[in-house]
């Protein structure tokens, strides 16, 4: 195989790796607040319901308050002395890096105590397999809708222009490593 194919396909591997990451918005259309008494493990059931790979990003949205990165024992005890980062911007982007758990607080004792924290574990790289492809055709299931995974709008928070962001990643990083190939 010639160098220049070599490239081509490093840039192109390279190029599915990154599109196919996803930014999640914490707490989907609540966002990043104080859960209410009887829903103390909303974060943790919304994080433990997703797969987190490298290259994901958490987007919190939240009017008041703040989001700590902390370590294991600064989460368990909502201990923000000691922060790997401080956000309270109100409209923050984590990028997910590494592989393992990642901690979440709030920074006010009070709050993180009521429950607004998480846990996030992230796997290594997000990758494509054929059980990602779309199920074959069946006409018994195009004659009803399916239901709706999101109550409220119908749409889900997470997904966005997903596709569009996705495909546009791919066009580009492959017409670059093209470009690169032709000099």
């Amino acid at each position: 195989m010639s160098s220049s194919t070599s490239l081509a396909l490093l840039f192109l591997t390279i190029a599915i790796a990154t599109a196919a990451a996803k930014e999640y918005q914490v707490g989907n259309a609540v966002g990043w607040r104080i859960p209410a008494t009887n829903e103390t493990e909303l974060y943790t059931t919304w994080a433990s319901r997703r797969l987190f790979h490298i290259g994901d990003s958490l987007r919190f949205r939240y009017s008041t308050g703040s989001v700590v990165l902390v370590d294991k024992w600064e989460f368990y005890h909502c201990d923000s002395s000691h922060p790997i980062s401080y956000f309270n911007d109100g409209n923050t982007l984590v990028n997910l890096d590494k592989v393992g758990a990642v901690y979440f607080i709030s920074g006010n004792l009070d709050r993180c105590n009521q429950g607004q924290r998480m846990i996030v574990n992230v796997k290594n790289v997000r990758r494509f397999s054929p059980s990602t492809a779309d199920p074959p055709y069946n006409p018994y299931y195009a004659t009803s809708p399916s239901p709706s995974l999101v109550s409220g709008s119908g749409a889900s928070s997470d997904s966005g222009p997903a596709v569009l962001v996705f495909a546009s990643r791919i066009v580009a990083l492959a017409s670059f490593g093209l470009w690169l190939v032709q000099l």
